[in-house]
């Protein structure tokens, strides 16, 4: 038998304090995709690895990187993670109504192709639901920048919604992050390799499913 590559997903956090709500919607939005991963997978022969990329812990390589312009090796190391990772979810704390000083001087050192057609989950928490646009105004613009492909659902978390199950209008936080995390899985299973669409072959009908980031390609703007 053959070893297969594993199904590689980064969550990168821009929470500042421990234990971080942001680290912790992190780790349920993880949590949800490799679930949906480990389910959806045609014969289960793919391992999911998860990593966390804390960037509270890189704060400081950070502000180095950006006036030296040179990585530490950790820094690099957490780069690397993220350009190759199968699929990315990015979690910022809202601050003065945008994403985190932190959160935006890391993404601020990936090249601006090195997240091609990767599919990403778009994540915030703060303090009041006043802010969740925070997520279509800054956070979305940011990654089609970056040339990704965020997933249609994104997260917020505000204090309140914490351990709240929604009610007959709205969905719970526990139903947003299962939506969302099967919408990155669906996406990863939509690829043959890190940033890359999966091409569609002979076996392939005229009825075939185009990969999300797919459909979008001509949408993209240089």
């Amino acid at each position: 038998m053959f070893a297969t590559t594993p199904l590689r997903i980064v969550a990168v956090s821009a929470g500042l304090s421990q234990p971080s709500s942001t680290r912790l919607l992190a780790d349920r939005l993880a949590a949800a995709t490799r679930e949906r991963l480990t389910a959806e997978q045609d014969r289960g022969d793919r391992d999911v690895e998860v990593r966390v990329v804390e960037l509270r812990d890189l704060a400081v390589d950070i502000a180095n990187h950006l006036v030296s312009g040179f990585p530490s090796a950790g820094l690099r190391e957490a780069i690397d993670a993220v350009t190759e990772a199968d699929g990315l979810i990015a979690v910022t704390p809202v601050f003065t109504a945008s994403y985190s000083g932190l959160f935006k001087s890391f993404f601020d050192l990936i090249d601006h192709t090195a997240l091609t057609g990767k599919p990403v989950v778009i994540a915030a928490t703060g303090g009041t639901a006043r802010h969740s646009l925070v997520l279509e105004h800054a956070l979305r613009p940011l990654f089609a920048y970056l040339r990704a492909v965020t997933v249609p659902t994104s997260v917020y978390a505000a204090s309140e919604d914490w351990g709240s199950s929604g009610d007959e209008y709205t969905e719970g936080l526990p139903s947003r992050i299962r939506r969302a995390g099967g919408e990155l899985a669906s996406a990863v299973l939509g690829r043959t390799v890190s940033g890359a669409s999966r091409a569609l072959g002979l076996d392939d009908g005229e009825d075939a499913v185009v990969p999300f980031e797919q459909q979008l390609a001509d949408l993209r703007l240089d």
